[in-house]
């Protein structure tokens, strides 16, 4: 009986010791150059993977009802499950100890599935649109963040095990004296390209105010099955024309924005719409008209922040690496918001552009 309870335990050591053992081997070095490192993760988005996530932020952004799932995003911790086949079919559960939130990407559409609640709702597919939970993985960030990046921008970093891969490292210091992102670092499975962990770092920052790491990953592609939603029996399904306030004014709202503005030409150079996207990389400032509805209770939490500035241009508010502004009540009811990694000064230049041009 002893000899057979040496055996378990013997067993049961091994199981725990071998992982550790594996994890505290020589993380392997790559010869890789930074550019070449940049290029395949930008090549990396039909690389198919499934996994774990884990993300972290520190981001203030509005906390109003319109705003209140981008605040969670990017201001708390985050558990995500992925299956992803590529970027058209994909599918991201956001995990809490309440229950999920579940995101999936069918061709032309999106359905967002919250399990507390049995609601599905389903909407077309809009370029424009804030940021979601998709946008939290290491891979969908870190392409954004490398998008449009100089060669003299580039480094690399030393690898470090990420999800059990030895990733070679990527630093990106943006040469924009408009940011407020002192520098972006991001770990690649070599052969893929596939972006496993992100940081991005303040000015000043000693910790980084949003990170995403991989915990677990497996290369290769999902079962389709796994993508796709198919609603059971009590679910109510709903249809909305739009994901979100920023698809839904870029529809319906009556303006175009100018092709730049605060000296940041749009990210993609295409003409916008009513809402704007402008930068290059880690700088980036969205630009987005709000209902009346809408902007008043979001002007009046930016009144009663500490951090609130008043303007001809508007009531901003910058923390740390995100600063916010709203345009005053132009007589037509709501106004503008700027929001993005760019310094009070730019904010409200591009604010005081966007006033003269309407």
């Amino acid at each position: 009986m002893r000899a057979r309870w040496l055996v378990v335990l013997v067993t049961a050591a091994t199981l725990v010791v071998i992982p550790l053992m594996i994890d505290r081997r020589p993380v392997s070095g790559s010869n890789i150059s930074a550019v070449e490192l940049a290029e395949r993760v930008q090549a990396s988005g039909d690389v198919a993977w499934s996994g774990f996530v884990e993300s972290s932020g520190t981001l203030q952004v509005p906390d109003s009802d319109s705003f209140a799932n981008l605040a969670q995003l990017l201001g708390e911790d985050n558990d995500l499950r992925v299956w992803w086949r590529g970027p058209d079919s994909w599918r991201v559960d956001r995990i809490r100890g309440t229950g999920e939130t579940d995101l999936f990407r069918q061709r032309g559409y999106s359905v967002r599935w919250v399990f507390e609640s049995e609601t599905a709702t389903i909407s077309p597919v809009s370029q424009v649109r804030l940021p979601d939970a998709s946008d939290l993985l290491p891979p969908t960030l870190a392409r954004a963040l490398l998008q449009r990046a100089r060669v003299e921008e580039l480094a690399r970093l030393p690898a470090r095990r990420v999800a059990g891969v030895d990733a070679p490292g990527l630093r990106l210091v943006p040469d924009d004296r408009a940011s407020t992102v002192a520098h972006v670092d991001v770990w690649v499975e070599e052969h893929t390209g596939l972006p496993l962990k992100v940081e991005l770092y303040g000015v000043g920052d000693r910790r980084p105010a949003l990170s995403t790491t991989t915990l677990d990953l497996e290369l290769g592609m999902p079962p389709v099955s796994t993508t796709q939603f198919v609603a059971k029996e009590g679910v109510d399904v709903t249809f909305d024309e739009s994901v979100d306030v920023a698809a839904a004014a870029n529809a319906f709202a009556p303006f175009d924005l100018p092709t730049s503005l605060g000296g940041l030409t749009t990210r993609t150079g295409a003409d916008p719409g009513a809402v704007g996207f402008y930068g290059r990389g880690p700088t980036s400032l969205i630009v987005l008209p709000l209902r009346d509805q809408v902007a008043w209770p979001l002007r009046e939490r930016l009144r009663n922040s500490a951090a609130a500035q008043e303007s001809d241009a508007g009531t901003s508010v910058s923390v740390g690496l995100v600063g916010l502004l709203l345009t005053p009540d132009l007589g037509r009811g709501g106004g503008f918001l700027l929001a993005g990694t760019i310094t009070p000064e730019t904010l409200e230049r591009a604010a005081t552009e966007l006033l003269v041009d309407k």
